[in-house]
């Protein structure tokens, strides 16, 4: 029988690598993946449920930080990351995810696992009806205020959920403003490596001295879970790349949703009311 430890290692490993494949893939930052399984592997080691839920969103968007990064870069070298628009959604999101971040660290770990499981099932609603056909705005009716409205919006979205927001992010790009799908992709790449930081840094000052932590914490951010999700995730970014240029994604993308649709509702306890045991 495999050691508790080890059984964590192994699961975050996995879940890193899940992550860094979804980043790469679909421009998005893997948040609803990495958050239900940190909270359950802190849990599993005995952290208070409340303290796990924060230190489980801080640390997944440390994580998305480097691993956007590496699919941003990889996108930049097939060139679909349109920099201007994507700086200017980062930098308004840098400043809502901060501001979420420290909403986040003052509500209950309850309230933040249903907000959190409304966001993911709201993502996965908008990825459903999204067939990237219909352009609502052009550029020239929105200009950059577009984008950084978009991206304070989304950016308090992540500090709040640990999500990156690509999910918003890349349904708001190409229907809204006509984006290609990679272009969206590659774009939302950088955005949500902007919202990751703004949201990592608040976790991290909100979290300072906080009791109950686990050993090597900075603030809300659990530098073991850190290492392990990223050093997975970071490699699987570049497979995710290769991937979105190679292969259609849409049968993979309905695969994607029906995992959200089970994550959001479980994390905001419908199987549970149901008596369910999944």
């Amino acid at each position: 029988m495999l050691d508790p430890f080890a059984v964590y290692v192994i699961v975050l490993l996995a879940a890193g690598a899940a992550v860094g494949f979804v980043s790469g893939l679909l421009g998005v930052g893997g948040g609803f993946i990495m958050v239900p399984v940190q909270i359950w592997a802190l849990t599993f080691m005995g952290i208070e449920e409340t303290l796990a839920v924060r230190i489980a969103i801080g640390t997944s968007l440390a994580v998305i930080l480097p691993t956007a990064l590496s699919g941003c870069q990889g996108h930049s070298c097939r060139g679909v990351v349109r920099w201007r628009q994507g700086i200017a959604l980062g930098i308004s999101g840098l400043a809502g995810a901060f501001l979420g971040g420290g909403i986040a660290a003052q509500l209950p770990g309850d309230l933040l696992k249903f907000i959190f499981g409304l966001v993911v099932l709201a993502s996965a609603a908008i990825m459903l009806a999204f067939r990237g056909k219909t352009i609502l705005f052009s550029e020239n009716q929105r200009g950059i205020f577009y984008f950084a409205a978009s991206g304070f919006l989304v950016g308090i979205i992540s500090g709040l959920t640990g999500i990156g927001g690509g999910v918003i992010l890349i349904p708001i790009l190409v229907l809204g403003l006509g984006f290609g799908m990679l272009e969206a992709v590659g774009t939302s790449s950088l955005a949500i490596a902007f919202n990751a930081a703004g949201g990592a840094f608040s976790y991290a000052v909100n979290g300072i001295g906080v009791p109950g932590r686990p050993p090597y914490s900075i603030g809300y951010i659990d530098l073991l879970q850190f290492t392990l999700l990223a050093t997975t995730s970071i490699l699987m970014a570049r497979a995710g790349v290769r991937a979105a240029h190679r292969l259609p994604g849409e049968k993979l993308k309905y695969l994607f949703i029906v995992l959200m649709i089970y994550i959001g509702l479980r994390m905001i306890g419908v199987f549970g009311w149901l008596g369910l045991p999944i």
